[in-house]
């Protein structure tokens, strides 16, 4: 049997995260000592090793709870979540990496100092992986958090003035760049 401090000291957690996962059902111990203290079961021990493992996968306390709770697919769905989620953060991730890098590189820091011009960058994009929803949302986001910059970043891969303008439009919600306006359709 383990005490408290123990076992929080051999997973590196603190006794109140202890308490903790006690109060909310996660983790109770098998049994108390003469003394009223806290006692943990060799079975507590592995079941604490899981929920550390799981908590270091990212998985949230609700999401270990259910997992713990269920047998097999409940588990299984919990975990093909969050490895979803995962792979969204990596790609939404990645894809900053490489605008990063090609803006260092357009600054001549970092990296080549060929210029990457509208081609070169949509090529880049599409290479990556990236569909026409994915770019509308890099445009989307670009102009939300920094337009002055999404513009300036526009006309340095060569985009004339009045096509910036218009792919600045087309991603605060207006029609596709390129696109006659309404009159002349």
């Amino acid at each position: 049997m383990y005490r408290i401090g123990q076992l929080a000291r051999q997973f590196g957690l603190s006794r109140s995260t202890l308490l903790y996962y006690d109060r909310i059902g996660l983790l109770s111990p098998s049994g108390r000592s003469e003394s009223n203290y806290r006692r943990y079961s060799p079975a507590d021990r592995d079941r604490l090793e899981t929920i550390c493992s799981l908590r270091r996968a990212g998985v949230d306390i609700r999401g270990i709870q259910a997992i713990l709770a269920s047998a097999g697919d409940g588990a299984t769905d919990v975990l093909h979540r969050r490895l979803l989620e995962i792979n969204r953060e990596i790609g939404a991730l990645q894809m900053k990496q490489r605008m990063l890098a090609g803006m260092l590189r357009l600054k001549g820091e970092g990296g080549p100092r060929t210029a990457v011009d509208k081609e070169m960058f949509v090529a880049m994009l599409r290479a990556a992986g990236m569909d026409d929803a994915a770019m509308k949302r890099l445009h989307t986001e670009f102009e939300q958090h920094s337009p002055e910059a999404h513009h300036q970043f526009l006309l340095s891969l060569g985009i004339p003035e009045h096509e910036a303008l218009s792919i600045r439009a087309w991603s605060a919600g207006g029609e596709e760049p390129g696109t006659p306006p309404a009159a002349e359709r």
